[in-house]
């Protein structure tokens, strides 16, 4: 066994019985006595290690219990430069966790009669955006609500808004959905957003840190992103109209808990309307449905709602089982954040967890990941040779799961976002020998030598990658670009 395999299992192994000492008999029972005080206690030590072992720099984490806010701390910092507490009350970018928040307030909206779940949009609202196919006038609020309007998640920068799918056919996560919806609302309220869902969950919620808005306050208590390195990124405000229904929010853990436990007990909402929120509406995988505006699991705990978020440089998660009147929400400022999505999920509710798997996030454990971070320990250390014959011993001697075209080009994307374009070219041109008959791999070697000034050799690669995957939109217009 070589020296990065005995570690790896030995730092696995050691956290693993950490989180294994927290497991209760069953699945229910897990999640029943998750709020504790001894299941809390453990999550003290188990929460750093695991944030330690993802390399996650800062987390807030909240659990409620019925209707009360049970236990909520801060664990690593701020920011990597100045090294300030994160606290239970930090103000983190929610990302995705947006969206069920405006989808509460789009509910209260229809109770109040303002707008009908199976009225076209597009009868509230006229969306020049998408007026080019005739299809968005099929699009109802229901069907953004269960991301089935047919739109991609987010149209390419700069490019044009399209409908790929017929609209109410099947799920497709769309925050693009969101937006349309919230013109529509913004349209009939005659409200901004933030003065929307302030009036309709905030202020009722006693949401007092939460906002669409950047607001002044967070200055002290906001939690910087980073990237995977740890090093702090550009922190976006949304300013004065430029809220965002799916993915601006800024709030605390204890805030989302007590919109998570307004969920639970349908407050502010009919009976039928709050039990249509939780109904399944849509199927997107193996026990894995949607209902409106939020998630659905089931498992042999029964039916959780759930969502995620992810934003560049935060990560976020929550998950409520009513039925047992226990929630867990977290938030962390890192772009390693979700790599110890499952690892929180078994050290706080347990059990098995068809959402995590559908969105198949790496672990912090994963063979790719620990191979992956040798290689750049490698190569900071003694340089990209080193970092290469590394790479050979590596693949020669741990499992092959550890191997894709994704391994290196990741590494090499690394390398380019630092500006070692030559470094990454090299990188590049390993994972070409070794999965000639991929597409991706050439089409990151063309982006690399586009890096370098070298569009001959950029258009070769491209050209080489469009025909190998015709379906390469990317590949296709760099190609158009670069050719005038």
């Amino acid at each position: 066994m070589t020296r990065l395999s005995i570690l790896t299992v030995s730092c696995a192994a050691s956290l693993a019985m950490a989180i294994q000492a927290c497991n209760i008999e069953t699945p229910a029972d897990r999640v029943t006595t998750l709020a504790t005080a001894e299941r809390l206690a453990q999550l003290d030590s188990v929460i750093p290690a695991l944030m330690d072992s993802g390399a996650v720099l800062g987390m807030s984490i909240a659990i409620t219990a019925d209707t009360g806010l049970v236990w909520a701390r801060g664990f690593g910092v701020r920011s990597s430069e100045t090294r300030e507490s994160v606290e239970a009350t930090s103000v983190f970018e929610a990302a995705s966790l947006s969206k069920p928040v405006f989808a509460y307030a789009v509910l209260q909206l229809v109770d109040e009669g303002v707008l009908d779940l199976d009225t076209p949009i597009a009868e509230y609202f006229e969306y020049d955006d998408i007026t080019h196919d005739e299809r968005y006038r099929l699009i109802t609020p229901r069907m953004v609500l269960t991301h089935s309007p047919g739109f991609p998640n987010w149209r390419p920068r700069g490019g044009q808004l399209t409908i790929d799918r017929d609209p109410g056919t099947e799920f497709s996560y769309s925050g693009e959905g969101f937006v349309y919806l919230q013109l529509a609302v913004m349209n009939l309220t005659s409200e901004p957003l933030d003065q929307l869902v302030r009036r309709l969950v905030f202020e009722p919620l006693g949401m007092n840190s939460s906002s669409y808005l950047w607001q002044d306050m967070f200055e002290e208590t906001v939690a910087l992103p980073h990237n995977a390195e740890g090093e702090v990124m550009r922190k976006y405000k949304p300013q004065r109209g430029r809220g965002n229904a799916a993915a601006s929010l800024h709030t605390t853990a204890p805030d989302f808990a007590r919109f998570m436990m307004a969920v639970m007990n349908g407050e502010a909402l009919r009976d039928s309307t709050a039990a249509a929120m939780l109904t399944s509406q849509i199927d997107v995988d193996t026990n894995v449905t949607w209902g409106l505006g939020i998630g659905l699991q089931d498992n042999a705990a029964g039916r959780s709602f759930w969502h995620w978020g992810d934003n560049s440089g935060y990560k976020a998660y929550t998950i409520t089982y009513p039925e047992h009147g226990i929630g867990v929400v977290w938030f962390t400022n890192s772009e390693n954040g979700h790599s110890v999505l499952q690892g929180l999920l078994a050290a706080t509710v347990g059990g098995e967890h068809a959402a995590a798997d559908w969105l198949d996030y790496e672990a912090y454990d994963s063979p790719s990941r620990v191979v992956r971070e040798a290689l750049v320990r490698t190569y900071e250390a003694e340089g990209l040779e080193a970092g290469i014959t590394l790479y050979h011993e590596l693949k020669a001697t741990q499992p092959a799961e550890a191997f894709d075209e994704y391994l290196l080009n990741r590494l090499g994307y690394r390398l380019l976002g630092a500006d070692l374009v030559e470094d990454a070219i090299a990188v590049f041109e390993l994972n070409v020998a070794e999965y000639p008959d991929a597409s991706n791999p050439y089409d990151s070697l063309g982006e690399a030598y586009l890096a370098a000034g070298d569009t001959a050799r950029a258009i070769v690669n491209y050209e080489k990658s469009v025909e190998l995957n015709p379906d390469n939109t990317n590949g296709i217009a760099v190609l158009e670009r670069i050719r005038g």
